[in-house]
């Protein structure tokens, strides 16, 4: 049997990128949640090649931070019902969709006790209503496309409840543990697609890195504003969290890179109705980040502290565990990042970053929203290894460091004037 040749690119410090045919060209794309840490990075990748994609239709409710030339933004609502999204369509001139790329999700107000997604049945029920809406409404219009991608995530392995079976892969059986939106979505899009003769990828990564004005899950973002106050003050980073965090290896995905895949999930003639991890395929710690950070920044850092009464013990209220045996999930924090934010001290040195820098921020808002969910990767045990053994036999070898991704996110916000320049000026 003859070896299969795959032809890879480098683009900055992404690696292993596919390369295309030439004559894979005029696509139009709709890219769904276009203003969100995904759906941007996903525009950033299609727009890296116009002769591919010459169209891209971005909507959401908000425009784009960067809106490319063969782009366009059109504002709508998936809670509106069908009807109206095709009109919407049709007003802005939309009459072929080759390829869905759909990252639209709403993030209900939860329980800071039981965590971000602690109304699971609410979350269920509303991002339901956003895909069910959106592919009704194509349907209508008379705009099947040949592929729809949807993104889903870790929360499909559980590993937001608690310990799920390592590594993490794609066959894994359904934590039936609580409704999952994300189990409700891709039930919804299988039958959907099969009745209209479509075929689907579902795409999940890990944390996600990117840079956006606000989002509702933005790792980044918090850290850097962490970083730049600490240098403002002259205090050195702390790690909140304990030991086990700081050690236990975690998958980040790229938001570009998860971009770079999905482009190459849709078009592979070989890949319909498949789901793959996505990760940076990169080995990371917050241990060996951390001092990486702190020099990036120009401050001095520590350790966590190795004296266990210094720690607030958090036991997940999950009565089950996801790999089904052992201890629950445990939470060991000396402080949180929301709790620092409101310091009146710290807010008086942002208000001076903000100023001095020309930041669109000039207050530090919605703290346990922004910072919570930095405070709950900090100081997880949950170990995620995604295993990416079935993207790369199918020909996706993309990848990138995840250390050298959030450095380039810091720079990327600091362009969007979120926050400070990283480096000192």
């Amino acid at each position: 049997m003859p070896p299969t040749v795959y032809q890879v690119q480098s683009r900055g410090i992404y690696h292993g990128l596919p390369v295309f045919p030439p004559e894979i060209r005029g696509l139009t794309a709709v890219v769904t949640g276009s203003s969100g840490i995904s759906g941007q990075d996903m525009i950033r990748a299609l727009a890296a090649s116009p002769e591919r994609w010459s169209k891209i239709y971005c909507l959401s409710r908000r425009p784009p931070a960067v809106l490319p030339p063969q782009a366009e933004f059109v504002p709508l609502d998936f809670l509106q019902p069908p009807e109206k999204i095709t009109e919407a369509l049709q007003k802005h001139g939309v009459n072929k969709v080759d390829y869905v790329f759909f990252y639209s999700y709403i993030q209900l107000p939860s329980d800071p006790e039981k965590g971000l997604w602690s109304d699971a049945e609410g979350m269920c029920k509303i991002n339901l209503e956003l895909l069910s809406n959106f592919l009704s409404a194509l349907k209508l219009g008379q705009l099947l496309p040949r592929r729809v991608m949807l993104q889903t995530g870790a929360k499909a392995y559980g590993t937001h409840i608690g310990p799920a079976p390592v590594p993490q892969e794609e066959t894994d059986a359904r934590i039936p543990i609580e409704p999952n939106f994300y189990y409700v979505q891709e039930d919804y899009l299988y039958s959907w697609c099969a009745e209209n003769n479509v075929g689907w990828n579902t795409i999940r990564p890990a944390a996600i890195l990117g840079a956006v004005p606000d989002a509702a899950m933005n790792l980044c973002f918090p850290i850097a504003v962490y970083a730049a106050v600490c240098r403002k003050l002259g205090q050195p980073l702390e790690y909140p969290a304990d030991l086990n965090a700081w050690e236990t290896p975690q998958d980040k995905s790229s938001s570009l890179l998860n971009g770079y895949l999905a482009e190459w999930a849709v078009l592979s003639e070989h890949t319909p109705n498949e789901t793959f991890n996505a990760s940076d395929g990169s080995a990371f710690t917050w241990g060996k980040f951390w001092p990486r950070l702190a020099d990036k920044f120009g401050v001095k850092w520590k350790t966590p502290v190795l004296d266990d009464s210094a720690y607030t013990v958090t036991y997940s209220s999950a009565t089950k565990i996801p790999r089904g045996f052992g201890p629950p999930k445990i939470t060991r924090r000396r402080f949180t990042l929301a709790q620092w934010a409101k310091k009146p001290e710290v807010r008086q040195a942002w208000r001076e970053l903000a100023e001095e820098h020309g930041l669109i921020e000039k207050e530090l808002r919605d703290e346990d929203r922004i910072f919570g969910f930095a405070d709950n990767t900090l100081a997880n045990h949950v170990r995620t290894a995604f295993n990416m053994d079935k993207v790369r036999r199918m020909g996706f070898f993309g990848t990138v460091a995840t250390a050298e991704c959030m450095f380039e996110v810091f720079e990327d916000l600091a362009k969007l004037k979120m926050v400070p320049p990283i480096e000192k000026v």
